[in-house]
């Protein structure tokens, strides 16, 4: 059986909308919206041109898809976990976060939880190690390391609940 291909169709303005059909002849779509998030298509069985159903996601939502789709699952923001206890996940600064466009020292991260950001995904681009005069952005991605408890203190500091 060959590999299913994708079908890219840029959308002026919008984004890029990507088709598959399956093995069974069922026809899925996602447009990948401009502003990062997704809007996911199923369209009927007898009628491939019409569409069932279509679910807006969020970036962060379609993120958390994308990983449960991947064979090797466990956490949609868990990183990696050791037998010291320690674990690493991603935790996104939101656009309307107190901390847009704050330094990062302000947070006091690191004293008030004990967990560590060792680096900040930003668009396309990976910074390691942000010194505490670094400049925090809605849309950045943490990478936070730390205990179970420092790490959800992390994310409570960043306004995630």
């Amino acid at each position: 059986m060959s590999a299913p291909r994708l079908r890219a169709t840029p959308l002026p303005g919008i984004g890029v909308q990507y088709d598959l059909v399956t093995r069974e002849q069922r026809r899925l779509s996602v447009v990948a919206h401009r502003d990062g998030s997704r809007t996911l298509g199923v369209y009927r069985a007898d009628d491939p041109d019409s569409c069932a159903h279509a679910l807006r996601l969020t970036g962060p939502e379609a993120g958390a898809l994308i990983d449960a789709l991947r064979p090797a699952h466990h956490s949609a923001n868990l990183l990696h976990t050791t037998d010291l206890g320690l674990v690493a996940e991603r935790i996104e600064v939101a656009a309307a976060s107190r901390w847009n466009g704050r330094l990062l020292g302000e947070t006091r991260m690191r004293t008030q939880t004990g967990a560590s950001i060792v680096a900040v995904l930003r668009r396309a681009e990976a910074i390691p190690s942000p010194a505490p005069d670094f400049r925090l952005a809605g849309g950045d991605t943490l990478i936070v390391i730390g205990t179970r408890e420092g790490v959800d203190a992390a994310a409570a500091i960043l306004g995630r609940e």
